[in-house]
């Protein structure tokens, strides 16, 4: 999977809609063997390196999310936007581009910082949520519930009152696209997430002792459920919130990578979260690479290609592995 990641990876730097290269010309300048011209050093480099590698980066920290919130509830259904996460970055850049409120002074980061803030808010409410000592997997997700239906409450609101141009760059932000990070952005969260994913890591034994044998199992080898809970589910929403803060809305991945990986190589977390990761990281660069050259020039955002592609993928691997539940 790494491989074919590296690959894809290859092929998007050279296909989009304003030039193409194939593979080995593409392999040939990024490794300095041939000099590029002006405007294919311009595309490769400033265009479509940053677009990659934000793909790369998100899609790494959108499944490690998804795989330890599933792992740390129990639930196969959760994702990262489960928590409310992408439902408080969506209320933080509707109130920047609507009504102008933002946290941040820079008008370059307003709605990106915006985002950020208010899923940290929902952090927060994770980490007091955390404190109450009979509190469940199960409270976790009804509260992430409740959370969306108050932010989408809200935001549906702001569209309401919002003009023609508020209401286009709200739903731009909202579809997901990796158009908008440029390299500074993209080394940021990447070092970000990359610093998070040891930790991550950590954790992975007591994911298994939590899926061997629930919480009675994990508290017989050592494990406090409850704080293992809450310290996944806070960082988990720090990763999808440094990622959704730059690129808008894209949740897919978060469900669909963990998934995939499972039914590869079984529940093991030591081996699942990274496998999450790689396939997160192939399953974003592969949508972004076919929604920008399938309708080329127009470029289809990620996050709706995700569910394009991914959703009947996703279907039919479950059907295949596990046959119709009757």
């Amino acid at each position: 999977m790494c491989m074919l990641t590296a690959f894809v990876s290859l092929v998007a730097l050279g296909q989009g809609s304003s030039s193409q290269l194939d593979v080995i010309t593409t392999a040939r300048i990024v490794l300095g063997l041939d000099d590029a011209t002006s405007v294919q050093s311009a595309i490769i480099w400033e265009l479509r390196l940053p677009r990659v590698l934000m793909a790369i980066v998100g899609g790494v920290g959108l499944a490690t999310a998804g795989a330890l919130m599933q792992g740390c509830l129990g639930n196969p259904l959760v994702s990262p936007l489960t928590l409310g996460v992408a439902s408080g970055a969506a209320l933080g850049a509707a109130l920047a581009i609507v009504v102008g409120f933002s946290i941040t002074s820079i008008g370059a980061f307003a709605i990106a910082g915006n985002a950020f803030i208010f899923s940290l808010l929902v952090v927060f409410i994770i980490i007091q949520l955390g404190r109450y000592r009979s509190i469940s997997a199960e409270s976790y997700i009804l509260v992430g519930i409740a959370i969306t239906f108050i932010a989408g409450a809200v935001v549906s609101t702001l569209q309401f009152f919002a003009t023609d141009a508020q209401l286009s760059q709200l739903a731009h932000w909202s579809f997901g696209s990796l158009s908008r990070p440029d390299m500074a952005v993209v080394l940021a969260v990447g070092i970000c997430i990359v610093a998070l994913l040891p930790q991550a890591m950590m954790w992975s034994w007591d994911l298994n002792a939590l899926a061997m044998g629930g919480d009675d199992f994990a508290i017989s080898t050592g494990v406090n459920p409850m704080r293992i809970r809450r310290n996944i589910l806070v960082l988990s929403a720090l990763m999808t919130s440094l990622i959704i803060a730059f690129t808008g809305m894209i949740g897919f991945v978060g469900l669909a990578a963990p998934h995939m990986s499972r039914l590869i190589i079984g529940n093991d977390y030591r081996k699942l979260l990274p496998a999450s990761a790689v396939c997160g990281a192939f399953l974003m660069v592969f949508a972004d690479t076919i929604g920008r050259t399938l309708f080329a020039p127009i470029v289809i955002p990620v996050g709706i290609m995700l569910a394009v592609i991914g959703g009947p993928v996703f279907m039919y691997l479950l059907l295949q592995s596990k046959g119709v539940q009757r």
